[in-house]
């Protein structure tokens, strides 16, 4: 007799198709793009990329509305290149990072900006800022099979129809296949792992009854109301 239910495999949908891509892991590089670290830290542009994860099940799918969070006065959204990955592996090198791509899709890192504030002063994890509920929104996966590896494009947010964020993939820090050679000295991935690439500047408050939207060119778009 099972003494708790099994929850749902949490998953993705597929663009184009009615595949659907088991999500495992959701690892994100922290700081990424030069103007965002301007904005935010004004830490070392050079320094090696660091990583915190998300919860499986904040992924929040197309069509879903975003619930404001509790504990916050500071909601702040971040708009995200997502890895999604069909290959596993340890010590993967750059040179071969390509080969474990299943696809892409255009994620936002929902963040309680004034918690994770409160946790880097006491040296503590991030996890009550950046690891909540729902706080993964997360378009279709494009499949690389039909758009290629893309290192460059518009990668750009809106609130209520006005542009917030608006940058260039090209100007990551540690692209694509830096971030995940060094992710993998650490972690060894596996199929089903997301990865959220970091963001670019003009983070900013969310409020409910707002309507983001978002999109990366070649990849797609995203749309969530905060209610």
């Amino acid at each position: 007799m099972e003494l708790v239910v099994p929850l749902e495999q949490v998953t993705v949908a597929v663009e184009g198709t009615d595949a659907r891509f088991p999500v495992r892991r959701i690892y994100c590089v922290g700081r990424n793009y030069l103007d965002h670290i301007r904005e935010t830290a004004g830490a070392d542009e050079r320094e090696p990329p660091f990583f915190f994860q998300k919860p499986t099940d904040a992924i929040l799918r197309p069509g879903e509305d975003f619930p404001y969070p509790s504990v916050t006065e500071k909601l702040h959204h971040e708009i995200e290149l997502v890895v999604a990955i069909n290959k596993g592996g340890a010590n993967i090198k750059a040179e071969d990072a390509l080969d474990h791509i299943y696809g892409y899709a255009v994620g936002i890192d929902m963040t309680r900006r004034d918690l994770q504030g409160i946790a880097k002063e006491m040296r503590r994890p991030w996890e009550a800022g950046k690891s909540f509920d729902h706080a993964a929104p997360c378009s279709k996966i494009v499949p690389a099979e039909k758009i290629g590896h893309p290192d460059k494009g518009r990668i750009w947010l809106a609130v209520n129809g006005d542009v917030k964020q608006d940058g260039d993939l090209e100007h990551q820090i540690w692209p694509v296949t830096d971030a995940i050679a060094h992710l993998t000295t650490l972690f060894e991935l596996q199929p089903g792992d997301l990865i959220m690439t970091g963001t670019p500047a003009g983070v900013g408050p969310l409020v409910a009854g707002d309507t983001v939207t978002g999109g990366i060119d070649g990849i797609g778009e995203i749309s969530v109301n905060v209610i």
